[in-house]
């Protein structure tokens, strides 16, 4: 299986992103259900609200015509996950980081009024700020003053911006796109 989604039409909706590789990261493991699957009815229990928002993000991104890197796609949002070791995770997701533009990492709230938790997120998070990413981060707004220090003072020592995951929800992804647009026109990473 490819480890791309590769764009639709350029220049399709709001902003052309053509040539931009978009790595669209977030929860796995903690937004699935005990196993992963509901046994009675034969699917998944991925998280529904992150389901959709994620979906939605990559679709955007992709008609928009950028390339996306995205584990939730290629891992069929947790059914696949068993397929991979946590090497083939590894060796994967940094190769994205590397290959990539820039990073957008969807963190839904949890019932605590906290984030989901999603360790393999933050080290990503820490992957992009390191190799000098820009981070556009979707997430509820203002950061739940839960979450850790780290990713709120994150800013301070990386290119990070904010969209606001229920305005996302609520209108489309037309400012995820403006962003990205700008960081398209900012900084594109060579191979």
């Amino acid at each position: 299986m490819s480890d791309t989604v590769s764009g639709g039409a350029p220049g399709a909706g709001l902003v052309d992103l053509s040539g931009l590789r978009v790595f669209v990261g977030g929860p796995i493991q903690h937004a699935l259900g005990p196993d992963g699957l509901d046994h009675t009815l034969g699917h998944d229990i991925f998280h529904r609200p992150l389901r959709d928002t994620i979906q939605a993000v990559v679709s955007a991104v992709t008609e928009a015509g950028a390339t996306v890197f995205s584990a939730h796609v290629v891992e069929k949002f947790g059914l696949e996950t068993p397929h991979f070791s946590p090497e083939d995770v590894s060796v994967r997701d940094l190769d994205w980081m590397r290959r990539c533009d820039v990073f957008v990492p969807v963190l839904p709230a949890d019932a605590d009024g906290g984030l989901l938790r999603t360790d393999g997120t933050h080290i990503e998070l820490g992957w992009a700020s390191a190799l000098g990413r820009p981070i556009v981060m979707v997430a509820p707004l203002p950061v739940p003053a839960k979450a850790s220090h780290l990713l709120r003072g994150l800013p301070s020592v990386a290119d990070v911006s904010t969209v606001d995951l229920a305005e996302l929800r609520r209108s489309g992804p037309g400012e995820l796109l403006l962003r990205l647009g700008k960081v398209g026109r900012d900084t594109v990473v060579t191979p």
